[in-house]
């Protein structure tokens, strides 16, 4: 009788010792709302680091780094390609299971994955995805993807990077338009509740491939307001924050107790779109005094050194194909004035800008519209949220666009998507070139299919300075990503880089 007893109590106890607290990770982010989380269609500041944890590509940038030397296999084990470098055959993981009940991850999901990338429909990087001449599934197993013509980022393509994730091709179809908040991929996290203006909640994939990940849950929190994203992270209410990319913020909450803070790559280029078919830009000699009028220095010392340096070229420094020493137009308010009155307008300029209400975002532009007031430039800020803000962009509906940006780093991703005219706004190829720059077309499509890398690097020059000279944009600074946590949360890796824009939170990630 005893004996019995006694294994009836340790039945009763053995939960109690074996019982784990629920791990979660709460994580702020300056934002008064998701945009989208349809990872073909997510493209916002907010929006990137939450589809890194849910989604794969076939290849993937390494953990905590944002270098194109650091690619390794995702959903692929393997690939080749031809010698002409037109085919690429990738070979699929097996038994890799979606979220949810959505079954195994096939090379139908890839291919139909890579057809919705490329489907301005269904896609924000359309444009990227013509050079694909076909995508087929050789077996459940095997996908190959044959080129118009060899490019050199195709790997950027396939990675687990704007178009790059793969979904379900059955949850796709089926969710609908409810796909946009409840999207199915194969990452460790998956999206379980949604509260507009509020959180984004995500639960542990128990069935990833690469093992059960240690955190159970994240509270993805939106919290527009610096004030009080800053009080909720040193109060404990956060564990991981979006910080400000401001010296002094940098420099207080480094001080702070339990907290580690990281400044990464790779760095948003901040620039002035100018619509070349708005009135007074469409006239180059306006456009050239607004360049004149900005002083990118003033703006990076203003953001602080260890955070901005000014920008270099209209493609972001240390990609693939940036040069390095292109010939910005130099500060010159008295130049500005100068061809201002020469194009008809001694008396100065108004330009109507639609502007984002994010904090970062509006503070920079405030000082660029501080800086063209000086040369008679009058930049009137029509202030929205940065979900309206991006809609309307879009519509081509203003006259210059602030707009801060990085890019699979490689020269050919940024000048296509910004300054080739397939991208224009407002057409059905459309990207962001809000510009409606066309003047280096045929250097960008040249050197996409040049197979000589010193000369591709030159026709990449030669698109920079066409850009540059007609003042399609005006280059402002580099701004690398802020981000705080406290010191019991361990990502798994060294942070020093993310393509994703924010920490990317694996199956190592943890909370001590």
């Amino acid at each position: 009788m005893k004996r019995y007893l006694f294994a009836a109590a340790a039945l009763l106890l053995a939960p109690i010792a074996t019982a784990r607290a629920e791990t979660v990770l709460n994580v702020g982010m300056a934002a008064a709302d998701i945009g989208q989380i349809d990872p073909h269609r997510a493209t916002s500041t907010q929006d990137k680091p939450v589809v890194s944890w849910m989604f794969n590509g076939l290849v993937r940038f390494k953990p905590g780094s944002a270098s194109l030397e650091a690619l390794e296999p995702d959903l692929a084990e393997s690939w080749e390609k031809s010698a002409d470098g037109k085919t690429w055959i990738f070979h699929l993981r097996k038994g890799v299971k979606f979220h949810g009940d959505w079954g195994e991850m096939t090379s139908e999901d890839v291919v139909y994955s890579l057809k919705r990338a490329g489907d301005s429909k269904t896609s924000s990087f359309a444009a990227d995805y013509s050079v694909m001449e076909s995508i087929e599934a050789v077996d459940p197993y095997t996908v190959k993807i044959v080129l118009k013509k060899p490019i050199p980022a195709l790997l950027g393509l396939v990675a687990n990077y704007h178009g790059g994730n793969i979904v379900s091709k059955k949850a796709a179809e089926a969710l609908g338009a409810d796909f946009r908040t409840k999207p199915v991929g194969t990452g460790p996290f998956q999206v379980v509740d949604y509260k507009s203006n509020e959180s984004l909640t995500f639960a542990a994939n128990p069935a990833y491939f690469r093992g059960v990940p240690k955190v159970d849950k994240i509270v993805y929190r939106f919290i527009p307001a610096d004030a009080s994203r800053d009080l909720a992270f040193s109060s404990g209410e956060l564990d991981i924050v979006y910080g400000r990319q401001d010296q002094r913020w940098v420099e207080r909450f480094s001080k702070e107790p339990n907290t580690v803070v990281e400044v990464v790559k790779p760095a948003e280029l901040s620039i002035l779109h100018l619509n070349t078919t708005m009135k007074p830009l469409d006239d180059k000699r306006v456009r050239q005094a607004v360049a004149y009028a900005v002083d990118r220095a003033q703006i990076a010392g203003f953001k602080g050194a260890s955070t901005a340096v000014p920008a270099i070229s209209v493609v972001p420094s240390g990609y693939l194909g940036t040069d390095e020493q292109a010939k910005l137009y130099p500060h010159d308010i008295a130049k500005a004035k100068a061809l201002l009155a020469e194009a008809g307008y001694p008396n100065g300029v108004t330009i109507k800008v639609i502007q984002t209400s994010l904090p970062t975002m509006l503070n920079s532009m405030q000082i660029v519209q501080s800086q063209l007031k000086k040369a008679g430039i009058d930049l009137q800020l029509e202030v929205v949220d940065h979900q309206t803000f991006h809609a309307r962009i879009r519509k081509d509906e203003s006259g210059a666009v602030y707009y801060a940006a990085a890019r699979f780093p490689v020269a050919d991703v940024y000048l296509r998507q910004f300054f080739h005219s397939a991208a224009t706004v407002g057409t059905p190829t459309a990207v962001t070139n809000f510009s409606h720059c066309a003047v280096a077309d045929k250097e960008i499509e040249a050197a996409a299919i040049e197979p000589d890398a010193a000369k591709q690097k030159e026709l990449w020059k030669v698109a920079q300075a066409e850009v540059i000279d007609d003042v399609c944009a005006v280059p402002l600074y580099e701004q690398l990503q802020v981000w705080a946590r406290k010191t019991n949360v361990d990502y798994g890796y060294e942070f020093q880089g993310a393509i994703h824009l924010g920490p990317v939170i694996t199956e190592l990630t943890n909370k001590k």
